[in-house]
């Protein structure tokens, strides 16, 4: 749903399909079973794209909450500031996903969100989105099932934090990766990782050193292959015998 023509200078039902056939957004943005003018009205509301380059700030903490961001390419880390300065990391988020939905109850974003590399995202106005799925039901029960996707990893992500060791931790945040990547058509198991060794520790709840002997761990078993920040899962099924009965990141 993405044009570079001003708000008022609406793009046609044939040009939005074309400008959204190849994006990974389309099952975001393109319901299943939306009919010419909900997808007219749909692409209406979606502001212009917003370019990030690596570093770069989408949003920062204590911002007045407008609009989600939908990733269109690139990633993006989301991470609180402690009371000693460090960041703590809460989240990575791709190609597809969205960004923006903790600060729908508070109005405000409770986190920054930094990219990881050079990204782009576009902006969905909130308050449009619910006036619009006034119009269109089907496009809130979407929105619906997003957000409890989002609720059920952050309680998976505290069951992994509360009960797992550090092997099967990090076992569990590379299928979790591995899993992603394959729904979006890349490869489940050749994938570089855009985020450092001490951001993954952040996240997971590790230091940085106990992080790295997983890493050298799991390599030595010849379950994985690890070359700078490039991965290539050799092993899925034992990968996965690693988080023992636990479930990986969703």
């Amino acid at each position: 749903m993405l044009h570079d023509s001003p708000p008022h200078n609406h793009l046609g039902v044939t040009q939005i399909r074309s400008s959204c056939a190849s994006c990974s957004l389309r099952e975001l943005c393109l319901p299943v079973g939306l009919n010419d003018h909900e997808i007219q009205l749909l692409g209406d509301i979606v502001s212009q794209k917003r370019k990030l380059y690596r570093g770069g700030y989408l949003y920062r903490s204590g911002l007045k909450f407008q609009s989600l961001f939908a990733i269109r390419r690139g990633f993006l880390k989301t991470c609180v500031l402690e009371e000693d300065g460090r960041q703590q990391v809460t989240g990575f988020h791709m190609t597809g996903e969205l960004l923006g939905l903790d600060a729908i109850s508070s109005e405000v974003h409770t986190c920054d969100a930094i990219a990881l590399e050079d990204s782009e995202v576009c902006e969905i106005p909130f308050t449009r989105l619910e006036d619009i799925s006034i119009i269109i039901p089907s496009l809130m029960r979407h929105f619906h099932k997003i957000m409890s996707r989002e609720i059920v990893r952050d309680q998976n992500v505290m069951l992994l934090l509360g009960s797992m060791k550090a092997e099967e931790r990090l076992a569990s945040f590379l299928l979790n990766l591995s899993r992603r990547f394959s729904i979006r058509g890349y490869s489940e198991s050749d994938f570089n990782l855009r985020m450092t060794r001490e951001e993954i520790g952040s996240y997971l709840g590790l230091k940085l050193e106990t992080v790295s002997r997983a890493f050298s761990k799991l390599q030595d078993e010849n379950i994985i292959s690890v070359k700078n920040k490039h991965i290539l899962i050799k092993d899925i099924t034992h990968l996965k015998l690693k988080m023992g009965n636990s479930s990986c990141i969703t």
